[in-house]
């Protein structure tokens, strides 16, 4: 069961996914082993990555662990949903909007909806933003919510959440002023452990590769943890190993040594 982050570890912070990566990636999709892709972005904005991987039966992790689907090309959209972890997002956004006045607010719906209070441009949506007001915003159902702040930095911006104490909801700060909120105890990790039950994958055969602060729990999680080479100190702290940089496709050795178990 092979877990594997998007943005840091399989692409670039541009988007971009090298011809080696993409090519050891299928190798180890062909040879039979459980590519799951665990990431923070939206289902809409996952598909693509699944689909140059070769993942035509399977499984992804989307929205930090909010929402778990079942890839099989011969359904009519290619994937079902087989479960999603919904929560109320309105007491975290009262929070923060207190704490964070000049923050950007959106959230992902259990329909699959992005609504936000102002124009919010991010690739791991995979679709355009709804205006909405702040008032419909507290209404939703989510299954992750998003807040992005330039006036402070990731260390700040830490600092001001953790002194919030948000209650009854997970949260991660990423690589800028960005914090990732999903349902309590939802993690990539959470749901991860729920698919390899599901599975019936033996827990040491589980391996995970990420770079960011919410790959922490699914570092943890596998048997084998591994952080990207430009992971921060925190990320590569909890690994097991530590691979080259997203831009030295670092992942690529990680892949091989799977390949080569065989």
């Amino acid at each position: 069961m092979v877990c594997l982050d998007v943005d840091g570890t399989l692409v670039d912070h541009d988007g971009h996914m090298s011809e080696a990566v993409k090519q050891t990636g299928r190798a180890v999709v062909a040879d039979g082993h459980t590519v799951v892709v665990a990431t923070g972005r939206s289902l809409p904005a996952t598909l693509p990555v699944v689909e140059t991987l070769g993942i035509e039966h399977g499984y992804v992790v989307c929205s930090n662990g909010g929402v778990t689907v079942r890839v099989d090309t011969t359904l009519a959209e290619n994937y079902e949903i087989i479960d999603q972890q919904i929560f109320d997002p309105a007491p975290a956004l009262e929070q923060l909007s207190e704490q964070l006045p000049h923050a950007k607010f959106a959230v992902e719906t259990s329909a699959g909806e992005f609504l936000s209070t102002e124009r919010f441009e991010d690739m791991s949506f995979g679709l355009a933003a709804e205006g909405v007001s702040f008032a419909e915003l507290k209404q939703s159902r989510a299954v992750r919510m998003v807040v992005n702040s330039f006036d402070s930095t990731a260390e700040e911006f830490q600092e001001a959440v953790e002194g919030i104490g948000l209650q009854g909801v997970s949260y991660a700060v990423g690589w800028s002023a960005w914090l990732d909120i999903a349902a309590a105890g939802t993690t990539k990790a959470s749901s991860l452990e729920m698919l390899r039950q599901k599975i019936g994958a033996a827990h040491e055969d589980t391996l995970a590769a990420g770079d960011g602060r919410n790959d922490i729990e699914m570092l943890q999680w596998a048997a084998r943890g591994v952080a990207m080479g430009q992971a921060v100190e925190e990320v590569i702290a909890v690994a097991d190993e530590t691979t080259g940089t997203v831009y030295e496709d670092g992942l690529v050795d990680v892949l091989k040594s799977v390949l080569a178990r065989d």
